[in-house]
């Protein structure tokens, strides 16, 4: 998972001032993970659009796992996204996205190879306790590098 943390850092120069590093990957959830510290807003806190950045972060990052994973080479974009601020998040914030189904990634990488484009929806959360404090939906892009 250190390549995935030093490609955000290299390709995303804002995760560095987020503190934003890789929590955990099993295969199937990518967990990144923040500190309070650098993202605390005016009422002690987790600013919202650290929290934001983290869920279209690990969606991004969780991506880049499912391409590297096919031997696939891509650049990938957020083409859009909504997120729901449920609960205030008073500590240090983890964001975790979880790959779709099987059927699904196929007819994304199958797309991406034929097309040269092709795009995918993820949910990311970020949970305080048993509860979501953040929701994620999100679609990416992913274009073949030639």
């Amino acid at each position: 998972m250190q390549t995935l943390e030093a490609t955000l850092h290299h390709e995303i120069p804002l995760t560095r001032a987020l503190g934003v590093t890789v929590e955990d990957y099993d295969g199937q959830v990518l967990s990144l993970k923040a500190p309070l510290e650098p993202n605390i807003n005016h009422k002690d806190t987790a600013f919202a659009g650290s929290l934001n950045a983290l869920v279209t972060l690990s969606g991004w990052g969780l991506v880049w796992l499912i391409l590297k994973e096919a031997g696939i080479a891509a650049k990938i974009v957020i083409q859009d996204s909504q997120v729901n601020y449920t609960l205030p998040v008073a500590g240090d914030f983890v964001a975790c996205c979880r790959k779709p189904d099987p059927a699904q990634l196929e007819r994304f990488q199958a797309m991406l190879v034929k097309k040269g484009r092709a795009r995918l929806e993820l949910g990311a959360e970020i949970r305080v306790g048993s509860r979501a404090a953040v929701t994620f939906q999100g679609r990416y892009v992913a274009h073949l590098v030639r």
